[in-house]
């Protein structure tokens, strides 16, 4: 029995934790993704780099902080600087709209045209962030590092392996939840999220009904950017803040849309974690894990591991290609909020 709780708490540091935050983090990234296409209904690629441009804006505003003595250890800074973040990032996302997207909107542009457009903000944001911030990789975690550490599991429990647990895991999976169920209340509870709703099932006829579709629009933008601010902010404290990484992430964000049914915030929560519960589960090495299971004859000689961590992306990428064969409408048939 002992083995098999060693093999459990390898599997539990090296696959179940990592994916659950990681997990968290895209669930985070395709509500925004899935609230815009319920919405207005196309691809905003920009996304991932309006999450870069919050987190940018939380990094600075952490640094201002940080050089005035103001802090919340054993938390990291950056929770006091996120508001900052989401301010930034919902102001860009308006300001996008306002400048850009509505122009194709009123025209009845079809949604191919607003993608493109999407693509063109993408690289204008791009460059704003890295002239600003520069390229490099920068730290956000400060404080506290681990919630349980290894040794003490280990002294605990007298295991050979021992559990660790990062004070930026808990804090993703804690802050994700919250911001996930204050959507669902918004969307299900209240008056503009009730006309989101509406106007996302059946626009014509939650325009003969009274709605704003102007109001729609802005309520839409402002969610996305703060989704976008949180999801980049707890990427960042997780692992670094580097802008090119946020373009990166897309692919499997837009994975876990389209896996749970882009438009559907509940199919972005699942999908999400079923990407990143895949990537970690493929990619981790098992033969230290499969040691404690087998007889000492029957060890592997190899690593054990399916795929190795530089083509992470590609298990999104497949994972994209065979649901749009598959099942395109995902696993929640997605289309409308609900």
């Amino acid at each position: 029995m002992t083995d098999v709780a060693n093999a459990i708490v390898l599997l539990l540091n090296f696959v179940i934790v990592p994916g659950v935050a990681y997990g968290s983090q895209l669930a985070l990234g395709a509500l925004g993704v899935t609230l815009i296409f319920g919405i207005l209904r196309f691809a905003n690629f920009a996304h991932g780099d309006v999450m870069a441009f919050g987190t940018m804006v939380v990094l600075l505003t952490t640094w201002w902080f940080q050089g005035m003595g103001v802090g919340i250890a054993p938390l990291p800074t950056a929770l006091i600087a996120l508001p900052f973040g989401i301010v930034g990032a919902a102001a860009f996302n308006l300001a996008a709209d306002r400048v850009v997207f509505r122009f194709y909107r009123r025209r009845k542009s079809p949604p191919v045209i607003l993608l493109i457009a999407s693509v063109g903000v993408m690289f204008a944001l791009q460059g704003i962030v890295r002239f600003i911030i520069g390229p490099d990789d920068r730290r956000l975690a400060d404080g506290a590092r681990f919630i349980i550490k290894a040794s003490e599991f280990k002294a605990a429990t007298g295991l050979k392996e021992g559990l660790a647990i990062k004070l930026s895991q808990g804090l993703t999976l804690g802050v994700a939840a919250i911001a996930v169920a204050a959507l669902f209340w918004f969307l299900h509870r209240t008056r503009a999220g009730k006309a989101m709703r509406a106007y996302s099932d059946n626009e014509d006829l939650a325009l003969l009904s009274g709605v704003s579709p102007d109001r729609v629009v802005f309520y839409a933008w402002l969610i996305a950017g703060t989704l976008a601010a949180v999801a980049g902010t707890m990427y960042g404290i997780d692992k670094s803040y580097k802008p090119f990484t946020y373009f990166q992430l897309l692919l499997p964000i837009f994975a876990s849309a389209i896996l749970g049914g882009i438009g559907h915030p509940i199919g972005a929560v699942a999908g999400g974690f079923i990407v990143a519960l895949s990537e970690t589960a493929v990619t981790y090495a098992y033969k230290k894990f499969l040691r404690y299971l087998v007889p000492e004859s029957w060890e592997p000689s190899g690593l054990m591991q399916l795929l190795s961590t530089d083509y992470k992306l590609a298990i999104s990428f497949v994972i994209l290609v065979v649901v749009l064969l598959v099942r395109p409408t995902g696993i929640f048939r997605g289309r409308v909020l609900s």
